[in-house]
């Protein structure tokens, strides 16, 4: 027996390697049950408390407690980062078609852009859209059909037609290799586990992240432009200002010159109008309905009459109006041309579960941009709990950082990005060595997230969602049932097709087969590779596959004991005889899979990682695992039938 003790050791130990690496994925299997159970008697107390409530508000507040419950648990989240991962058809996720939007980096590009500039580059957008064509070809044609040369828009007067062509597309071509690899650098960093993201054709980028919980973050996640600006906040009078003017306006009251309507008195104060009771018991002043009509403005905007800043609350479902609002030709031109009105990116507070957030009045311009940034590292605040972001500038913004902050000391700064605020400090001192802090993130997750979008940069042109598509829990949870039902009857089919026709030998394969599963999944959990639906099939495949060896081997020892030969020597004879072919058709299988692997993508390439994995599997299974339970069970005088 001692000739085989090295090998039982090696199959011992592979086996225990095998287990160690799968227990992850078992214990996830625990916890995600123990997940549902918990979910399953949350939703009857919540029903129960609030049998009005909506799908949707349940399977967020579902969704809260779940996440609460793996954040609070570590052993929770590092089995499921151990675990065999799934791909995007076995475990849900979104596959998001993304488009550089070449035409409007074009707009950016040209000098002077006019109405007709404007019209071609249009064309040419829409055209591109329904051809393979690029935008920089149809632009060139549309400017060759309306004779305008390029030099009227780009590059100088001396330069030909042709170093402008070249210029322009080796800039929209950077510019769709630069997204690539921002949203590349940003899933990275976000730990979405094996990511797609491939190009597709010149201006498209194809991307998709397994197991995605969080849609509208990821979605966030990837497109957000990384826009990142400093802007000051207004004072709180020349900000209540404007809004009173603005009221004033939309009520009919005065015109955007400043003219009084109807000689109607505009100087009764807003918080006079409030349809409230007083202590004394007295009727309202105005009804909801009259203060609607009297004050269309801050009937949607409330501003806080003890606050100390001219900030408007506005609720979710009041957003869009106060935008619609906002774009209006008088309202636009009584707001001068130096500030805008920018919202909160997070609601500041919720009212009958309805969410409300500030709106800013700050300046147009930035005092500074994100450009500067070198650095951005997600924290918590030493001084609190809450999740902060720290910057830190380069030299020439850490010099004009020190100059904004020591001229406008006691001034808030809103940091806005993409066109949101995350916060608004108040300046307390001049603030030197280029280091600044984003606050009003709801937790560390955000914060690493904005910290994410701001270290792997901003798109040279805007990127477009065209084509979003999410593939469900439930779907995927049906596909893995799929997979796992077709590997088990696979299983059997060959199991008993083995047994019948070789007998107990038949069993020794079957049973080293199940060694082989075992081992793909093993390597599969060791090197966090995914598994995916064409994977199983895979898996599959090397089921049927696995037993060719067993046969090749079970032939020519059936020729070795038709010789006469004992027993044991026809089964050194037969393993011998048939490891050259074992060996050519895997090592012609493994080439076939080695290719797939590396000039396919998706799909193909999940198949044939698991085939690889299957091959070398099923040689160990047949040549090792088989071998030594024949030399055991041949040396203690079993017989072994072949049929």
């Amino acid at each position: 027996m001692k000739n085989y003790y090295s090998r039982i050791f090696l199959i011992v130990l592979f086996i225990a390697l095998a287990v160690y690496f799968l227990y992850p994925t078992y214990q996830d299997y625990l916890n995600n049950q123990e997940i549902s159970e918990v979910l399953s008697k949350k939703e009857q107390e919540i029903r129960s408390l609030n049998p009005s409530i909506s799908r949707a508000e349940l399977d967020n507040q579902l969704k809260y407690i779940a996440d609460s419950i793996k954040a609070s648990n570590v052993s929770f989240a590092e089995a499921r980062l151990k675990r065999i991962k799934l791909g995007l058809d076995l475990q849900g996720g979104m596959r998001v078609v993304l488009e550089v939007n070449t035409a409007q980096l074009l707009k950016k590009l040209a000098n002077s852009p006019d109405d007709k500039f404007n019209e071609l580059i249009v064309k040419a957008e829409q055209e591109a859209n329904t051809t393979d064509e690029s935008v920089v070809d149809i632009m060139v044609r549309l400017f060759e059909q309306n004779n305008i040369r390029l030099t009227r828009y780009f590059g100088n007067i001396r330069d030909d037609d042709s170093k402008i062509i070249s210029d322009l597309k080796t800039q929209t071509e950077d510019a769709v290799f630069r997204a690539e690899e921002i949203i590349r650098n940003r899933v990275d960093q976000y730990g979405v586990s094996e990511p797609s993201i491939q190009r597709q054709g010149t201006r498209r980028v194809i991307v998709e992240l397994p197991g995605i919980s969080n849609e509208e973050e990821a979605r966030q996640l990837i497109q957000s432009t990384a826009l990142l600006e400093f802007k000051l906040v207004k004072d709180p009078e020349f900000a209540f200002n404007i809004m009173q003017k603005i009221d004033e306006v939309l009520a009919g009251k005065v015109t955007p010159e400043g003219d009084t309507i109807n000689n109607v008195d505009t100087s009764k104060k807003i918080t006079d109008s409030v349809s409230t009771t007083d202590t004394a018991g007295q009727t309202p002043q105005m009804t909801e309905e009259q203060f609607k009509n009297e004050h269309p403005w801050f009937a949607v905007v409330y501003i806080d009459p003890q606050g100390q800043t001219a900030d408007g609350y506005v609720t979710a479902s009041n957003r869009e109006k106060v935008q619609m609002l906002l774009s209006r030709s008088e309202v636009q031109r009584i707001i001068p041309n130096n500030i805008e009105f920018v919202f909160s990116a997070k609601p500041v507070a919720f009212n009958e579960g309805e969410a409300i957030y500030l709106l800013y009045c700050v300046n147009r311009e930035p005092e500074l941009t994100g450009g500067v940034i070198t650095e951005a590292v997600a924290t918590i605040d030493p001084n609190g709990t809450s999740a902060v972001v720290n910057m830190t500038m380069n030299t020439e913004g850490s010099i004009e950082w020190a100059r904004i902050t020591g001229a406008n000391i006691d001034k808030r700064c809103a940091i806005v990005l993409d066109g949101v605020v995350y916060s608004s400090p108040v300046i307390r001192n001049k603030i030197s060595g280029g280091r600044s802090l984003i606050e009003g993130m709801a937790n560390l997750k955000e914060a690493q997230n904005l910290a994410i979008i701001l270290n792997a940069g901003a798109f040279s042109a805007p990127v477009d969602i065209i084509e979003e598509r999410t593939v469900g829990p439930s779907l995927g949870e049906d596909s893995v049932s799929d997979g796992l039902s077709s590997a088990l009857l696979g299983f059997l089919a060959v199991a008993i097709f083995m047994i019948v026709y070789y007998r107990n030998a038949g069993g020794i394969a079957s049973f080293s087969l199940i060694f082989t599963i075992t081992f793909i999944l093993g390597v599969l959990a060791a090197f966090g590779a995914t598994l995916t639906l064409p994977g199983i099939a895979g898996i599959v495949l090397t089921i049927g596959m696995a037993v060719d060896a067993n046969v090749l081997i079970y032939e020519r020892i059936r020729e070795e004991l038709g010789t006469g030969k004992t027993l044991k020597a026809s089964i050194e004879g037969g393993f011998s005889k048939a490891s050259s072919a074992i060996w050519d058709s895997n090592i012609t299988t493994l080439i076939t899979c080695f290719i797939l692997y590396q000039f396919g993508t998706g799909p193909i390439q999940g198949f044939a990682l698991t085939l690889m994995i299957g091959v070398g599997t099923s040689l160990f299974g047949a040549l090792v695992i088989a071998k030594v339970i024949f030399e055991i069970l041949s040396g203690k005088g079993y017989k072994v039938s072949l049929g």
